[in-house]
């Protein structure tokens, strides 16, 4: 007995200490997207899907993962990631080996830049005004897993007013827009314009639609309507919205800046995590942020010195709202 006691004192200490790496480990996991379950040893995995995009070999693997390491269950998340639940953290290798060998990873949770959200945008959806599949794929490249230092980051992509993908409700949302210009040469005056207009923000004036640029969201309607081609696109851009979430306790963003490029988008991005990394308090979203700070402030720090075509005030921006029972 005394001779193996060496050798337990030995055995022991490694298991203590394999005992610390796991926890250690559990600890990190979720930042690299796996969630921990109610059930013992039992995580989510939360595979990163930028829009809502996979290939069919990605799918299969997901299946096959599922069928393999999980309970052959496969959960489609609010934010368009595909997660796998019931996989045992003894399995993970596997799984990463698995996703590896059809070029997909895992997403990201924790206080850091999110898989950004999308929908198909003008790619093949007749309402869509602007490609957020390609921005998002570039936003996704760009900043996925960037850390915050403070909360979880959203960022999302909506082709169209219609705003399918909930920018009111992002850290930051991009919504497409259009202005629409008259070509009164080649306008026949049959008034399907001012007719499809939800806005009213068309008359006609005698044989001509004229618009009320207070009244319009620049939504592009009247361009897809005109049957001569006379409603053109004078140019087209994207919305910026801040500091909206959803949850238990809701905020919708403000309206901040608009007709951007793809590039800026970029910019306002990358300034506006700054912004937050420098003046976000413990663990608040950055719409807790602004309003503790004041949207004045973040402005004058972000969009302004950007050179943006700023909306600086609650009329410009009531363009973009219903009005309804928020306002009570």
């Amino acid at each position: 007995m005394s001779n193996d006691a060496p050798r337990m004192e030995a055995l022991k200490a490694d298991l203590k200490h394999e005992a610390r790496k796991l926890k250690l480990d559990f600890n990190q996991l979720k930042s690299g997207g796996f969630v921990k379950q109610t059930q013992k040893d039992l995580f989510t995995v939360r595979l990163r899907c930028p829009g809502g995009m996979l290939r069919p070999e990605q799918l299969q693997t997901a299946a096959r993962i599922a069928e393999k390491y999980g309970q052959g269950q496969i959960h489609l998340s609010v934010r368009q990631s595909v997660e796998i639940p019931y996989v045992d953290y003894k399995h993970f290798d596997d799984v990463g080996k698995e996703l590896a060998a059809v070029k997909w990873s895992v997403a990201s949770c924790g206080p850091r830049i999110r898989v950004p959200t999308a929908c198909a945008g003008c790619s093949y959806n007749p309402n869509g005004l602007t490609d957020t599949q390609a921005l998002c794929a570039e936003v996704d490249r760009r900043f996925f897993g960037t850390e915050t230092g403070h909360h979880k980051f959203k960022i999302s992509f909506s082709g169209c007013p219609i705003d399918c993908f909930r920018t009111r409700e992002m850290d930051l949302g991009f919504q497409g827009m259009l202005e629409p210009e008259l070509d009164e040469a080649l306008c026949n005056g049959c008034g399907l314009c001012v007719k499809g207009c939800e806005e009213n923000a068309l008359v006609m004036e005698g044989e001509l639609p004229r618009r009320d640029l207070v009244r319009c969201n620049f939504c592009g309607d009247c361009v897809k309507v005109c049957p001569v081609d006379a409603m053109l696109a004078k140019r087209s851009g994207w919305l910026a919205r801040v500091g909206g979430k959803h949850g238990k306790h809701p905020l919708f963003a403000y309206e901040v800046a608009q007709f951007l490029s793809e590039e800026q988008v970029c910019s306002l991005v990358e300034k506006t995590v700054d912004w937050y990394r420098e003046n976000g308090e413990g663990r608040e979203r950055i719409g807790a942020s602004i309003v503790r700070h004041g949207l004045g402030k973040y402005m004058e720090a972000v969009v302004r010195p950007l050179g943006m075509e700023a909306v600086e005030t609650s009329a410009a921006r009531r363009r973009y709202w219903s009005g309804g029972n928020f306002y009570e």
